[in-house]
């Protein structure tokens, strides 16, 4: 297949058929983000992309899911997209699930009749970074929009009958901004009462502007505790009707999936564990982007 590029898929689509139909993303100002720093956004030509699935059709039987990639497919237009998810019906009948990463700024371009017309075509789960809940941080982070947008967005995700996984960042406010970033995420979190949360722990690329600011000193890490930390006071806070909170990234110190509202207190007992030194970390050379 015509993977060109680092490609970027979430944990969960670890055995989807990856198919890239466009480059890099289309906002591409995230302060933190190194994911796209070899490419620049395009969309790739229709020949390719189907060429791609003719591929899957004849190699990729085994594979139930699809993921599209890069950073934003929501972003291309109605008609090109539409055009993918029904060869991809057409040519690979037996996949039961289209994931995609979008970003509020790409669901806002859809109207609500869209998203309709994009589930019914096979779009079963739409991957959005939140990232933090607190304007503050999404301001100095170069987010499109503020937390309100984004939540808005979500809304209409989930409102349109697709799956919303909802990804934040563990450790994004610095020390400066900890228990703002994990409240005011848990907040916008519930509001949205998404069907999963993925939280990974923010690794500074060089590069990026945040590494810049860390390198001049305007930016502090939190360390392993301060991270466990924040991402318990955000669990605590988080009151989901009924979802999973996944902080099992190859970046978090320590993995867990947690069913809630159900698994919830058992989530927090391991974290004190933790943070009491009673259950081991992943080693610093262990953790990955």
């Amino acid at each position: 297949m015509d993977h060109r590029g680092m490609i970027i898929r979430p944990p969960s689509e670890a055995g989807s058929i990856l198919l890239q139909v466009t480059l890099g993303c289309s906002h591409g100002k995230c302060a933190f983000c190194g994911a796209y720093l070899d490419k620049r956004f395009a969309i790739k030509d229709r020949e390719t992309v189907m060429a791609d699935i003719e591929f899957a059709a004849r190699n990729c039987v085994g594979q139930r899911r699809v993921f599209l990639c890069d950073g934003d497919a929501m972003i291309l237009p109605q008609p090109k997209l539409v055009d993918i998810l029904e060869r991809v019906r057409d040519r690979l009948p037996w996949v039961t699930r289209v994931g995609t990463y979008a970003n509020a700024k790409s669901l806002a371009r859809k109207s609500d009749v869209e998203l309709r017309d994009l589930r019914e075509l096979g779009l079963g789960i739409v991957y959005m970074g939140l990232e933090s809940g607190d304007d503050e941080i999404l301001r100095s982070m170069g987010k499109n929009g503020d937390s309100a947008f984004i939540v808005r967005q979500g809304h209409r995700v989930r409102d349109a009958g697709l799956k919303l996984n909802v990804t934040v960042i563990n450790g994004l406010g610095g020390t400066a901004r900890s228990m703002e970033h994990a409240r005011a995420t848990a907040a916008a979190l519930n509001s949205m009462d998404p069907e999963q949360v993925g939280a990974l722990s923010l690794m500074l690329v060089p590069g990026t502007p945040l590494h810049d600011r860390r390198e001049r000193g305007e930016f502090e890490l939190l360390d392993a505790p301060g991270l466990l930390a924040e991402i318990r006071e955000m669990l605590s806070g988080l009151h989901l009707t009924r979802g999973l909170f996944l902080a099992n990234h190859a970046s978090n110190y320590l993995p867990l999936k947690v069913r809630l509202p159900s698994g919830k207190d058992r989530a927090l007992a391991e974290i004190d564990a933790a943070l009491a030194g009673h259950a081991p970390l992943k080693a610093e050379s262990a953790r990955r982007l």
